[in-house]
């Protein structure tokens, strides 16, 4: 069970260190591993510690963040830990309310339809009031890994969760949201820029409740063509990325690595290189050598297996990996999916991805 909430100070010492030396560009024993959405529902304990919970209902509650983190590490030796929350608690901070759907999704009770609309929201969010509970699990969680993996912390990016706050909800064109950059670049900019100043103070209370790692998740950049990445979403990831490293010197705390992760924005990869951040994740649809040309050898890599070769058998799974690795290359390099766990994945192919990591780039480390 989760220790009691205890100052942030006097964390447990770290035991494994790969995922964060890895992060920083220095050599490992074995490439680190970790998966986005590893606390999930895929996990028949997820379903059951959910079961009685609404959703944000759940990622309010310190204790419940902090059991779901930590149910994939007792089955997997996973290389980190991330925090269990949303991208869309954000939203909520600005006074957006976001209600789970069963079968639907997020789905925003009143999204932002017209300019005016931005009035609506809170022009400065108090970060430890409005989202105090997700540095409370961070810190709750941080001492009960006892030192196991590192902690990563994430936040949505200004553009996805523009997206989310237009739209509504989940959408496959975003043509809602993309028309407000279209017809009002002016107002998108604004928006943008205040979701920006929210996530920075937001991943550096994160950092100052424990997180040892962020990671900036963009996970609508496919809706974007280069040009408009470039108008609306680069600038705040770079932005980003240089505010809360100049906040974390300004306030003594440890400058983490952070990680980028753009879904869908091969065409961007060479900006996303120079955007401030220690790792790039990749999704499936890039050939490692590709991303790696293009972003070169300063970078680490992230990814970036297709989720979907976990429902193959487990022999073809350790043959992908190692391939993956064979084309990455084991260091500079953290294995992850392309993207999150699917809710019907078989655990045991979850952890037969983990174990081929850690057994072939060990083998290849070797010779």
């Amino acid at each position: 069970t989760c220790a009691l909430l205890r100052s942030p100070k006097g964390f447990p010492k770290l035991k494994n260190d790969a995922f964060l030396r890895a992060a920083r560009g220095e050599e490992t024993e074995h490439t680190p591993v970790w998966c986005m959405r590893q606390a999930g529902r895929y996990l028949p304990e997820f379903r059951e510690t959910r079961a009685s919970q609404d959703f944000f209902a759940t990622c309010r509650s310190p204790k419940l963040c902090c059991e779901l983190t930590l149910q994939p590490l007792r089955r997997f030796p996973l290389d980190a830990a991330i925090i269990f929350s949303d991208i869309l608690v954000v939203p909520q901070a600005l006074g957006m309310e976001v209600v789970m759907v069963p079968g639907k999704g997020p789905t925003f009770t009143e999204p932002l339809k017209e300019v005016e609309d931005l009035l609506k929201l809170r022009q400065k969010v108090d970060v430890t009031a409005e989202l105090g509970y997700v540095f409370q699990a961070i810190t709750l969680t941080r001492h009960s890994l006892e030192g196991k993996v590192p902690l990563i912390g994430f936040s949505g990016a200004p553009w996805t969760l523009m997206s989310y706050m237009i739209e509504g909800g989940g959408s496959t064109t975003m043509a809602k949201a993309k028309s407000w950059l279209y017809r009002h670049p002016e107002a998108s900019h604004r928006l943008l820029r205040l979701l920006a100043d929210v996530i920075i103070d937001y991943l550096v209370g994160q950092v100052a409740a424990g997180a040892q790692a962020l990671q900036l998740f963009e996970s609508h950049a496919g809706h974007l063509g280069p040009e408009m990445f470039q108008d609306f979403a680069l600038p705040y990831i770079r932005d980003i990325a240089q505010a809360v490293k100049s906040k974390l010197k300004e306030e003594a705390l440890p400058l983490v690595p952070m990680i980028i992760f753009a879904k869908d924005a091969h065409y961007a990869l060479r900006d996303l290189a120079h955007a401030g951040y220690e790792v790039v994740g990749l999704d499936w649809t890039i050939r490692p050598q590709e991303a790696r040309a293009q972003i070169g050898k300063d970078v680490t890599l992230q990814g970036n297996l297709d989720p979907c070769a976990l429902y193959a058998p487990k022999e073809k799974i350790g043959e992908l990996v190692k391939k993956m690795l064979e084309s990455f290359g084991t260091q500079r390099y953290i294995a992850n999916l392309g993207h999150g766990l699917y809710p019907d994945m078989n655990p045991e192919h979850v952890g037969a991805f983990v174990e081929a990591v850690h057994a072939h780039s060990r083998h290849i480390n070797k010779h």
